[in-house]
């Protein structure tokens, strides 16, 4: 299908990169179609772009990246509802708000959205955990995650176009950092 966004303009979606997120995303339940979207900016911020409002994208990032020990704990109904038979199928983003001030940047640890990466459908947990929270900054440590790939990265290769594009949801890597709160 092809979608005009308001952010990255007109994309072709296939099925195989559409996610199904049936119960929606917190304050926005009637929007249950969404795909990620890779802007090519090297920024390691994805866009779940809704397929029902072209203008309604969310940037999202892996956590491990801004918080290595990060682990989001599932109790067995959400696991039902995920459809997720192995943990190691999945993958995990926190919901970014980005101000002006980028330095500002946060993310919202305490309700990720994890995606059962076989089926292709998510779903926003809001996790019981006190230790994470809404509003985490973390521009620093991705800052400082972006710099060390740069420099293990150095080549002379020329500077090419930047083409947004979705992203074939079977071929994320598992995060790996969801759990069974039964483990």
């Amino acid at each position: 299908m092809t979608l005009e966004t308001g952010r990255f303009g007109q994309l072709t979606v296939g099925n195989d990169e559409t996610i199904s997120i049936p119960q929606g995303v917190l304050g926005f339940p009637e929007l249950t179609r969404f795909c990620l979207v890779d802007p090519g900016d090297e920024t390691l911020i994805l866009w779940l772009q809704s397929i029902q409002d072209p203008k309604v994208a969310f940037p999202v990032l892996e956590p491990k990246i801004y918080r290595p020990d990060y682990a989001a704990r599932l109790s067995s109904a959400e696991l039902r509802e995920l459809k997720l038979e192995n943990v190691n199928q999945s993958a995990v983003y926190c919901i970014l708000t980005i101000p002006e001030d980028v330095t500002q940047m946060t993310a919202n640890l305490k309700a990720p959205i994890v995606i059962n990466l076989k089926e292709q459908i998510a779903k926003q947990v809001v996790l019981q955990e006190n230790e994470y929270s809404i509003k985490h900054l973390m521009f620093k440590e991705l800052r400082q995650h972006l710099v060390t790939i740069r420099s293990q990265q150095r080549s002379a290769r020329p500077e090419s176009e930047v083409h947004a594009s979705p992203v074939q949801i079977r071929n994320i890597p598992p995060s790996l950092t969801v759990k069974s709160l039964q483990a």
